[in-house]
Order: structure tokens, then sequence, then C-alpha cells
């Protein structure tokens, strides 16, 4: 596997981590390229099969460094299918073609999202949106197949040029069912939560705003990030402070879904993603999701049905959470609704059509 996630190099525990946790058992060893993590070049094994290897240098010699490591892990342990995170500059990408004309393995692209798309939060996301509509359609011939996490990025690549048949839609939201049991719910409500990194494409500064439309609501903010001071800063100058509440980053993942209990509501307003996981994991324990046409947030909720989708403007998610929040019946019936998710990506049956997947197109 070629990523660009660090968190595994340096012992962090997440999404990755879980999903090879049950991926692993599908196949005999798995080894991981990943960008340099400051001051780890060891290798760190988990799961007793997976092996993490960080580059030894800086994301300029990225695609060398997969040649390099990718020949030597080869030569010694004989893979049969290689997969790619791919995302702008590409660097992945291109070292797995580098590897390919030197090993003759089978390689598999993932496009998890498209930066930028449909809606750029920032001047680099809008010229990664330019250069992967450049870069994808030529780039993709280069590989067995074309992984995608929802059908939002299925027809975009299409209508670039990427060839239909070469695309395959396999979601990467895996739901342990053991984890909707072991929540505990909370009596301390909070009309409103928000879980993300806190970044200007997670539109939360929108949000906040919303919440001065809405004056006897309250939100709960879960997570860290560069726009963090920003949004503490507008919450005390719209004289939120008694209703608005920031609970920073939870290191445990249960941590975050019991947090998530707490809101009636879970507002997801980026502009760009691929598939929201904590915006699924709502759904799954029974709280309706109002969120942008983003990722696979189209493929999952009926609107008004099970959540309800949003502009992403102040007024919009003032106007929509105040219709539902305002009717108990249909937000209880909303939550029902949304809850059914949960039978959709169970976990083992969800990652075991992912291994399948790949071993489709492994080497024999």
């Amino acid at each position: 596997m070629i990523s660009g996630d660090r968190s595994l190099a340096a012992g962090k525990a997440g999404a990755f981590s879980e999903t090879l946790q049950e991926l692993c058992k599908h196949f005999e060893r798995i080894d991981i390229l990943c960008p340099r993590v400051q001051a780890i070049q060891q290798v760190r094994v988990l799961h007793t099969n997976v092996f993490v290897h960080p580059s030894s240098r800086g994301l300029w010699y990225q695609p060398l460094w997969i040649l390099k490591k990718g020949r030597e892990l080869f030569q010694a342990h004989h893979h049969d299918i290689t997969t790619v995170h791919e995302y702008p500059p590409f660097y992945n990408g291109i070292g797995a073609r580098f590897l390919k004309r030197h090993i003759k393995i089978s390689a598999v692209l993932e496009i998890h999202h498209i930066v930028g798309f449909p809606q750029a939060s920032s001047v680099s996301e809008y010229i990664g949106r330019i250069l992967s509509r450049w870069f994808f359609a030529s780039h993709t011939k280069h590989f067995e197949a074309v992984r995608v996490v929802n059908r939002t990025v299925q027809s975009q690549l299409s209508a670039w040029g990427v060839s239909p048949e070469k695309i395959s839609v396999v979601p990467s939201v895996y739901l342990d069912h053991s984890f909707i049991a072991s929540v505990q719910n909370s009596s301390e409500k909070f009309d409103l939560v928000f879980a993300a990194r806190l970044t200007h494409n997670k539109g939360l500064l929108q949000v906040i705003r919303a919440m001065e439309k809405l004056p006897t609501m309250t939100l709960m903010v879960i997570g860290d990030g560069p726009v963090r001071r920003r949004a503490e800063d507008l919450v005390r100058s719209l004289g939120l402070s008694s209703r608005v509440r920031f609970a920073g980053w939870l290191p445990q993942a249960s941590e975050v879904r019991s947090k998530i209990l707490h809101g009636r509501l879970f507002i997801m307003n980026s502009r760009s993603e691929g598939n929201p996981r904590v915006a699924i994991e709502a759904m799954a324990l029974g709280v309706p999701v109002l969120a942008t046409r983003v990722g696979i947030m189209p493929d999952v909720i009926e609107d008004g049905v099970n959540g309800m989708f949003t502009d992403g403007t102040a007024e919009d998610i003032a106007a929509k959470a105040r219709s539902v929040l305002s009717d108990p019946t249909k937000l209880a019936a909303m939550g029902r609704e949304a809850a059914k998710i949960s039978g959709r990506f169970e976990k083992t049956a969800a990652i075991k059509v992912y291994a399948d997947f790949l071993k489709s197109f492994a080497r024999t």
C-alpha cells in the first residue's frame, strides 16, 4: 500500500488503523509506504502482519523512494498487488508508476476525494482541483483499476475523461456494530453537534454564524485545528459564549461517539469530502445529519427522511435546523431512519468486499 497517511508511522490510532485490523486477515502480509515522519525512521509493526515504512527524506524525493523501497520489499516478499492513495501533487501515483515498470506488479489507484471539489476553500485547493482535472485522465491509464468511494467522484472522473470501465465504487465507510451498543447516552444535550478537524474546508464559521440566528439553541464543537482560535473569537464577538462549547480534540473514537450523542442534530458543513465517517457514525447512532452535498452524503441521505441537505450558508443552516429541531416528532422519526444506515456498512462484510476487489486484480 502506498499512502500519504503518516498517522500509523507516528503511532496514532485512527480509522486507517481500524481498517487494517480487519483487512490484514485477508492477506499474508501488508507493507505500507508513507511519507517521512519527523524523527521516526524505524518500521512500525501492526496486527502482526502489517509493516509501516516511513520515508527517510522529504516529499520531493518520495516517488524515487517509493521505487527504491518498493523494489526492495518486492524482492523479499513477492507481493501480488499494489494499491495507491492518490491526490495532488501525485507523488504516490508517480512513484507507483516507476515501480510498475520495474517489477511488473498490478496496481489499483484509489481516489477517495477530489481536492477542492465541488467547492475549494483555498487557493491551493483550487489549484489542486485544476491539476486533478488535467492529470487524472491520462494518469489513470497506467493502472489496472481506479477505486473511488462514492458516486460523486465516479461521475466527476468520468466527466473528466477517465474510462468508466476502469472505475469501481467501493466505499471506505466501515461501521463496527459493537460501538453502537457501547456508546453511553447523555442527559446533557446540545441542539447541534459538529465534529471535524477545524480547517476552513469544514465550514465551522458558517455554523457559528447560523447560531446567531438560532437564539435559543446550543452547539457543541468537537475537534481542533487552525480555525479554532478564529472560531472562538467569532463566538465571543457574537455573544454566543453561553451557547457554544468547544470540546477540543478527543484522542479516542469512543469519546467522539459519546459526545455526538450529546447532540440532537449533527452538522456536516464541508465544502469537499470523500467519505466523512463521523457523519455516517452519527446516523448509525440515531442522530439525524444536516449535511452539504459532498462525498458519499448524496448516496446515503434521503432529504427530509433520514437527514437533510444544506447549501452551507448560515441562513440555510439556521432555517433547516430550526425546521427539524422545532418538531420533536419529525426529529425522532428522522433519527430512527438514520439509524438504519448501520446495516449498510457493517465492518467485516464491507472490508471483505474491499479485500476481494483488490485480490481480483492481483498478479497471478
